[in-house]
């Protein structure tokens, strides 16, 4: 009974022990799909962006990469970034209306950009390759996606075409989704005049020193008017008692 139960044990964690592998496994090379970096921008902006490609042979390395711009979104200027060991070839296609790029009107856009590896230089099983790029204004759409094909020293292509659907699961051969966003107005940056943080600062010292200065005019003030006031009634004072007699005049220290 005991060696039964022992057995009846094994049995079942080899058997979960495949499904995990089964399911895991499967899902594995699917996430290792040729991506854009990164994966959001601003609409109107430029963008310095990067097609990462992994190589998912075992046996055979990368050699060529296509993009595809998406022909419902074109782009007035796209520029390539060297990348040692390969070679670029960029292809044109006539757009109508035009593309405006800083005031002017453009009628011929960037359709696709191929790089080919050349010797000792292609991607090996393992291994992955970045291939920047910078492009705009970018178009006022939700998201552009880049179809792309890759291709292997043993002849195969991945062709990862596939178009994401809204609320469906990720497709089996995915191609690169630039998502864009909407661009929104900067914030200001010096605040407005009448408001307090315009208003300029002054420390505690500063403030008791023009407190002091402030009372000691005060105080100055006070006393020339008192003296004015003296100086008045002095003068209604004598006045009112008439002039000194001619002798007192002529001899005032007596």
């Amino acid at each position: 009974m005991l060696r039964h139960r022992r057995f009846a044990a094994t049995a079942a964690a080899l058997t979960l022990g495949a499904v995990a592998t089964a399911v895991f496994g499967s899902s594995a090379p699917a996430s290792a799909h040729v991506t854009v970096n990164p994966g959001e921008a601003t609409q109107g902006g430029y963008g310095r962006l990067a097609f990462r490609v992994p190589n998912e042979s075992d046996t055979a390395s990368t050699t060529k990469l296509e993009i595809f711009l998406p022909e419902n979104a074109p782009v007035g200027s796209v520029s390539t970034m060297p990348v040692p060991g390969w070679t670029v070839a960029v292809e044109k296609r006539q757009v109508d209306p035009p593309v405006l790029v800083h005031g002017s009107e453009v009628t011929e856009v960037v359709s696709k950009v191929t790089w080919t590896a050349g010797e000792g230089a292609a991607i090996a099983p393992g291994t992955f390759q970045e291939f920047p790029v910078s492009m705009g204004p970018l178009p006022e759409a939700d998201q552009m996606v880049f179809k792309a094909l890759q291709t292997y020293s043993d002849g195969a292509v991945v062709r990862w075409i596939d178009e994401p659907q809204p609320g469906g699961e990720e497709p089996a051969a995915p191609a690169p989704v630039l998502t864009l966003a909407a661009a929104t107005a900067d914030a200001p940056t010096a605040a407005p005049a009448d408001s307090p943080a315009a208003a300029p600062s002054v420390d505690s010292d500063e403030g008791s020193n023009g407190l002091a200065v402030g009372l000691g005019v005060a105080g100055l003030i006070a006393g020339l008017g008192g003296l004015v006031l003296g100086g008045l009634a002095f003068a209604r004072t004598r006045r009112a008692g008439g002039a000194a007699p001619a002798d007192e005049a002529a001899n005032p220290t007596s």
